[in-house]
């Protein structure tokens, strides 16, 4: 009988693992245009980090980031909301795990215009950028900087 009841233990522990582990995976929706191929290599940096991303393939990516607030000056190729944050642009997986644990009050984070060396943007170089945290005001400030591999040009 404990046997028995110790086995039905196991194996309803075994059968909710996945399910917990896929409730703790942040969960990501990204608007995008079909053919970027820098928004596709965002993606895979998302999926990588433990994201649970949803494509959204749209005609006019910068509708999304006028919808969620985003100032205009702060555009990238991409918009993405999680858990009601909204992201703009190349923003590395580890600042949007940053945010979604801190939960600041905020609009979300933006990394403007496509800078190389940022998640999705890999190439030969790699270039200083910001991560800037929005307010709701349409301000911001800098949340992390990355300084850049530091070469001369």
């Amino acid at each position: 009988m404990k046997r028995r009841i110790l086995l039905q233990a196991i194996v309803a522990g075994a059968l909710g693992l996945p399910l917990a582990a896929s409730a703790a995976a942040p969960v990501i929706e990204v608007y995008k245009s079909a053919s970027c191929g820098c928004c596709t290599g965002w993606v895979k940096h998302l999926e990588a980090n433990g994201f649970t991303v949803k494509v959204q393939n749209v005609a006019n990516p910068s509708d999304y980031r006028e919808k969620f607030g985003m100032p205009k000056e702060l555009g990238s190729c991409h918009t993405a909301i999680a858990q009601g944050y909204a992201i703009e642009g190349h923003v590395p997986a580890a600042e949007i795990k940053r945010l979604l644990k801190e939960k600041p009050k905020a609009k979300g984070l933006a990394v403007p215009s496509m800078p190389m060396g940022s998640p999705g943007m890999e190439g030969n170089r790699s270039d200083p950028y910001d991560v800037l945290l929005v307010q709701a005001s349409g301000s911001y400030t800098t949340y992390r900087h990355y300084p850049g591999d530091q070469k001369s040009n």
